[in-house]
């Protein structure tokens, strides 16, 4: 749009021979351009209202600023204390973490011993059932399996003629701990009926290891199976005891001694009454031994002392010959008949 100021018109002087401006020729005339002097009028209080605008605006803003930042320290000062809270919970929560880890290190390190002690024991448990079976292999007229991936460790039977297993099966469980414990029995007793097996024998390395009750009733009956307690020292014994039931049982059937509650009574009472006779045994063979001793001791003392006795009777005997006076120290006389 053009301005009003540089509008072209006729001058009436000349009568549009020349073009003079319309602010030239109000200016020749002595005239004031209202309209200029209106839109410089409306240009400075747009300036001055702009100026104003934005000091308030400036201002407005610098209010904001100081509440904001008033607000802002009243909620840090309201919130100090849950902050310092929150600070020391995280102080805490990062103290137990680190506590955790530390135990969860100390438990990693235990595992790694009871691991190395489960190892051992493993290698314990395993030297000790192969100790056994090759000690089982040099029993005549006994047939003993494999070592068995699970549910017991062997299967031990007497020999048939042609080297058949014989029936009634055992199934063997070594153990070596310090007390054997009646869940071992329970799970030698699961383990029996897994197999389908009605005798098992639990072999403990040493009689030490054995319960009062394991031996007052080293043969009883529990859940279906017949249940033996023994030891690597008595099992030979205890199956040479056992050997003359289970031909009856071939014979008679499985069920024998439950039919024959007086047999399987007294075959109950045989077994801790042997172990008595045995210790018993065992007392006077230590006796037996004692007076033995005793006696080579006596005997040798004795000899020793008639052999003193018989050098001091033959110094005696020869200080008496050297005391008595020969025949020719004392000549005889001559008589008158001489």
């Amino acid at each position: 749009m053009r301005s009003t100021s540089s509008e072209k018109i006729e001058c009436p002087l000349c009568s549009g021979a020349g073009e003079l401006s319309r602010a030239e020729i109000l200016d020749r005339l002595g005239v004031r351009d209202f309209a200029r002097v209106a839109q410089l009028s409306a240009e400075e209080a747009f300036r001055l209202l702009q100026n104003k605008h934005d000091r308030e605006h400036q201002t407005a803003w610098s209010r904001f600023e100081t509440e904001l930042t008033k607000r802002t320290a009243e909620i840090k000062d309201r919130h100090k204390d849950e902050l310092r809270s929150a600070q020391s919970e995280r102080d805490d929560l990062t103290r137990r973490v680190e506590d955790c880890l530390r135990e969860v290190a100390q438990l990693r390190e235990r595992n790694q011993e009871l691991e190395g002690e489960m190892s051992k024991a493993a290698r314990i448990g395993k030297r000790q059932e192969v100790d056994f079976a090759k000690e089982a292999n040099t029993w005549a007229g006994v047939w003993i399996s494999d070592k068995l991936p699970r549910n017991g460790d062997f299967i031990l039977a007497y020999r048939a003629p042609n080297g058949d297993p014989l029936e009634p099966r055992i199934l063997i469980d070594n153990k070596d701990k310090s007390t054997i414990a009646e869940s071992d029995l329970d799970k030698l007793v699961r383990d029996a009926r897994e197999r389908s097996i009605g005798v098992a024998a639990l072999v403990a390395s040493d009689e030490t290891q054995l319960r009062q009750i394991d031996r007052a009733s080293r043969w009883s009956r529990k859940d279906g199976v017949w249940l033996l307690r023994t030891t690597r020292q008595w099992i030979v014994r205890d199956l040479d005891l056992l050997k003359p039931i289970f031909e009856r049982m071939r014979v008679q059937g499985f069920d024998l001694l439950e039919r024959n509650a007086m047999l399987a009574e007294e075959l109950r009472r045989t077994f801790p009454e042997i172990d008595r006779i045995e210790k018993e045994l065992g007392k006077a063979s230590k006796a037996i031994q004692s007076v033995s001793a005793l006696l080579v001791r006596y005997t040798e003392r004795l000899r020793e002392l008639c052999d003193s006795s018989a050098c001091r009777g033959l110094a005696n005997a020869l200080e008496r010959d050297d005391s008595m006076p020969s025949a020719s120290q004392y000549p005889l006389e001559e008589t008158d008949d001489d």
